[in-house]
């Protein structure tokens, strides 16, 4: 939205400078995106009076001029052909900097005569296009700045324009007389009510209007009249230079009019050619298929439902959008028909869009005009139209009436201070929602029609603390809820999450942070990739389905790694994992992979292959750093993208697993490209026990003063027989006295036949109350050979 500064003043009566409004604006919420001010380009250039010219030695077409500056006399060399003597003309001296030539003068030498500078013409101070010949002044001083002189004789070529950004809740800064009330509203000057006199008719308009029954949900209310006898040349000066500032092109007075009531009320118009206009209009839906020449001489084709105003002979508008060209109005137009209407702003955007038009009323009625302004509009353009054109009115045509969007609310002063904090008398936030156009009753405010955005009492609060300035609003702590130490912020499962991803960042993994969205092939390898996990409106076919694990995202940003040359990698991710599609159905996951190497080759070797151990050991890690027990199981059977013969899942027992280690399948590998070992685990922290104790203290340091007892047993077992069976039987048998039971041999072949083999574990005893004698051990040693019995059919080797 552009507007110049005199433009403001037309309804704002202030003397604030351009940057004291242009920091208003933004201040208010109409962000302030340019201040294009020429007189800034204009300062270095002064008069200059040629007291003397003579042709060019050298040069038929150039003139040697002797020039009176505030410098003294310059030897200046032009080539204009109004170059003579006795002319006011504006000087550019060396270093100064030419607009339209985007250059710096210097002092020159031009078919051997020197030159001091150069005398402008309008194109070259970027003031017009002309540039057929230098700029003569009727008066001026020597020595006087050439925008001084400009702002008494010319100001409209130096006058400063303001561009603001327009948010969508704001259709009512679309006008300049709404910016004018919000500025006055800050106290930035008085506004400037506009009267409203409506013009009579003298005779009864011969072109009526209807609107079809099915389309007053569109166009609740149409008004129009006749204005007959006008004259369209050129618009008056004034209103040629104000478009122009804004960036549009003045055509002839009747269109310049519409547009100039579009930019200054927000009240887009149209006229019609009545001569050309067979019948009565009618506004109505499209059947689909009608063809129509809009006014930028592009053919279109509506669309059934799309609303239309239409004479006899079909359609002849588009409505709210544009109107067509068969309709439009010429230099030899005589009788208008001149149209304010009032459309429904959803239905304007879906028709501008279907059409792919961007007008300037499509613009404004898809955000929203005033409705109770469509009348009064109607009014200010036909006066406009007779000062300027001249012609004899009729009397009003209407149909249907304007909608009832009046609304009020309960203004109640304390919310201020709860909701934005800022301490504001009850007094001012009346007489601010006064100046903004609300009409208070008690403390109900009934907000203006040309408010669409206003839909509650903590809008209204907003609109106080809007004008107020949120600027002066101070910052203050928050008071405590509670006396003492406060409760921590973060939830148990949020310092797991942090502490995970602290434990893996020590360990040297680098953290990924994936989407939750991948490919149904990526998915399926992982258990997911059903419809219950995939997404209605995906962004890509890569990114269809919800992830149902980490490990599809770290493999892909592996293999992507992988494909640009770096081999070995560490990577982890802490998120969420989604087994189906409902609320509620998610389960946070930790996740580290690793790829490659250990390390980069060396000449010792110390670089190797990583293994499954190394997955152990870090998720052991990690585990131990979110407060999981010691004591846990390593059990089989985990998901199918495991190995099978080389993975672990970390249990409390059968049904409770805290995570799973080992390598990952060939065949997942396979599909996702990666080459070389990798190796992964996988933690669902929320699985892990929180503690029974609440408290910030550690617990007390347990130290066993009395002496361990190691025992040694070694077991015949069948050759298919897992050590992790024999191991977690032996830790069976006395959970309170067996501290650690770990494999220290294994033999096969030899003495013990085929299908065969001996494993050999070491037990540590613990005691807590009293030293172990020789019969406890033994009771123990019998408990541990049975339980390995039972659970291996092995036998105590002799």
């Amino acid at each position: 939205m552009k507007f110049t500064l005199s433009w403001l003043k037309d309804h704002l009566d202030t003397d604030a400078s351009v940057d004291e409004i242009a920091e208003a604006l933004t201040d208010l919420g109409l962000e302030v995106e340019e201040v294009i001010n020429p007189a800034d380009k204009l300062k270095d250039f002064t008069l200059g009076y040629v007291k003397h010219a003579e042709k060019h030695p050298d040069a038929d077409k150039l003139r040697v001029c002797k020039v009176d500056t505030d410098e003294g006399e310059l030897q200046i060399i032009c080539g204009a052909p109004n170059a003579r003597e006795g002319i006011t003309v504006v000087v550019c001296k060396p270093g100064t900097y030419i607009p339209g030539l985007d250059t710096t003068i210097s002092v020159g030498k031009i078919r051997g005569v020197e030159s001091f500078g150069m005398m402008a013409s309008e194109r070259e101070l970027e003031l017009s296009d002309e540039h057929d010949g230098i700029i003569e002044l009727p008066s001026g001083e020597v020595g006087q700045r050439f925008v001084d002189w400009l702002a008494e004789n010319d100001p409209a070529k130096i006058e400063p324009v303001i561009e603001i950004a327009i948010t969508p809740n704001r259709p009512d800064a679309l006008g300049v007389a709404g910016i004018a009330r919000d500025l006055a509203a800050r106290g930035l000057g008085t506004l400037k009510q506009r009267d409203y006199a409506p013009v009579p008719g003298d005779f009864e308009s011969p072109i009526k209007v209807t609107i079809d029954d099915d389309t007053l949900d569109g166009c609740p209310h149409f008004t129009g009249r006749l204005i007959r006898g006008v004259k369209n040349g050129p618009s008056p000066q004034w209103l040629q230079d104000q478009l122009k500032a804004i960036g549009l092109r003045p055509i002839s007075a009747l269109v310049d009019i519409t547009n100039y009531m579009t930019f200054d009320s927000n009240r887009p118009l149209h006229v019609f050619d009545a001569d050309k206009v067979k019948g009565n209009l009618r506004v109505h839906r499209a059947k689909g298929g009608e063809k129509l020449v809009a006014l930028d001489e592009k053919k279109y084709t509506l669309q059934p439902g799309m609303m239309v105003i239409s004479d006899d002979n079909g359609p002849e508008s588009i409505a709210g959008i544009m109107g067509g060209m068969e309709t439009g109005c010429t230099e030899d137009t005589v009788n208008v028909f001149l149209e304010s209407a009032f459309w429904d702003h959803v239905q304007i955007a879906l028709a501008g869009r279907a059409l792919k038009i961007n007008s300037d009323a499509r613009y404004r009625f898809e955000r929203g005009v005033d409705p109770a302004y469509t009348l009064e509009g109607l009014e200010h353009a036909t006066q406009m139209i007779l000062d300027i054109c001249g012609g004899e009115v009729s009397k009003v045509v209407e149909a249907g009436k304007a909608p009832d969007h009046s609304r009020a609310y309960r203004l109640d002063a304390a919310r201020v201070q709860s909701l934005v904090g800022m301490d504001i008398p009850e007094s001012e936030q009346r007489q601010t929602l006064t100046r903004l156009g609300f009409r208070l009753e008690g403390d109900m405010a009934h907000v203006p029609s040309w408010r669409p955005d206003i839909q509650g009492e903590a809008d209204l609060v907003e609109e106080v603390a809007r004008i107020a300035s949120l600027t002066k609003l101070q910052g203050k702590p928050l008071p405590r809820v509670t006396d003492g130490i406060p409760k921590p912020v973060m939830t148990p499962a949020q310092r797991r999450q942090s502490m995970a991803r602290r434990t893996c960042a020590a360990l040297g993994y680098n953290e990924c942070v994936s989407y939750t969205f991948i490919d149904q092939a990526s998915a399926a390898l992982f258990g997911g990739g059903d419809d219950a996990t995939m997404l209605e409106n995906p962004i890509s076919s890569e990114m269809s389905h919800m992830r149902p694990d980490l490990l599809p995202g770290l493999l892909q940003a592996a293999a992507r790694n992988q494909a640009r040359g770096f081999a070995d990698l560490a990577l982890f991710e802490v998120g969420p994992v989604f087994h189906d599609g409902e609320p509620g159905e998610q389960r946070t996951q930790i996740a580290g992979l690793l790829v490659g190497r250990t390390g980069p080759k060396d000449v010792h070797g110390a670089a190797r292959a990583v293994d499954v151990f190394d997955a152990k050991a870090d998720a052991e890690a990690v585990l131990t750093a979110i407060g999981a027990p010691a004591k846990v199981q390593i059990l089989r059977d985990g998901d199918a993208w495991w190995h099978p013969g080389r993975h672990g899942k970390i249990c409390l027992g059968p049904k409770k697993v805290l995570g799973v280690f080992g390598e990952l399948h060939p065949r997942v590998l396979q599909q996702l490209d990666i080459k070389g070992p990798a190796v992964a685990f996988t933690i669902w922290p929320d699985e892990v026990p929180l503690p029974r104790k609440s408290g910030t203290t550690r617990s007390a340091l347990e130290l066993r003063d009395l002496q361990a007892v190691e025992r040694d047993f070694a077991f015949v077992v069948d050759a298919d027989v897992e050590a992790l069976t024999l191991v977690n039987a032996a830790a069976g048998a006395d959970k309170a006295l067996i501290e650690e039971v770990r494999v220290f041999d294994e033999f096969i072949g030899g003495s013990l036949g085929e299908g065969k083999k001996s494993l050999a574990i070491t037990v540590r005893l613990q005691p807590t109350d009293s030293t172990l004698k020789e019969k406890d051990i033994e009771a123990v040693a019998e408990k541990i050979i049975a339980k390995v019995t039972k659970a291996t059919g092995g036998v105590l080797r002799g």
